[in-house]
């Protein structure tokens, strides 16, 4: 059975940092690429950042860009988002998900997720 949960949020001041792990089992991790995305209140999910297999490749959205990192340890089976200057924009519920062989920006091509683990930016 495939598992990934996250962990590591919580409630921030805005420029402030966080850092989500997501751990995973049940599935051969080196395979999968990963992939972060968040749900705020009333919004649609979006893409956050995904990490291809060897770590080597990585993709961001444009929000986030220059302020946060997908860094990824395979014999930990572990991906992990840093999350600097975090914006009150930020506040969402951030999950993390599996896919192969390739990244991803869209949620649907992604096979399993995680539960979720809520990130609170106040100003």
């Amino acid at each position: 059975q495939v598992q990934l949960v996250e962990s590591g949020g919580g409630s921030v001041q805005a420029g402030g940092s966080l850092r989500l792990s997501c751990a995973a089992s049940g599935l051969t991790f080196s395979n999968y690429a990963m992939g972060w995305f968040r749900q705020a209140p009333g919004k649609e999910r979006e893409f956050v950042a995904a990490i291809n297999w060897t770590g080597m490749t990585t993709r961001y959205a444009d929000p986030v860009k220059g302020r946060f990192t997908i860094s990824r340890e395979n014999a930990k089976n572990t991906v992990y988002l840093q999350m600097n200057s975090l914006k009150p924009e930020d506040t969402a519920v951030y999950t993390c998900a599996a896919r192969t062989p390739t990244t991803s920006t869209r949620s649907d091509d992604y096979r399993y997720w995680g539960q979720g683990t809520q990130v609170t930016v106040s100003s």
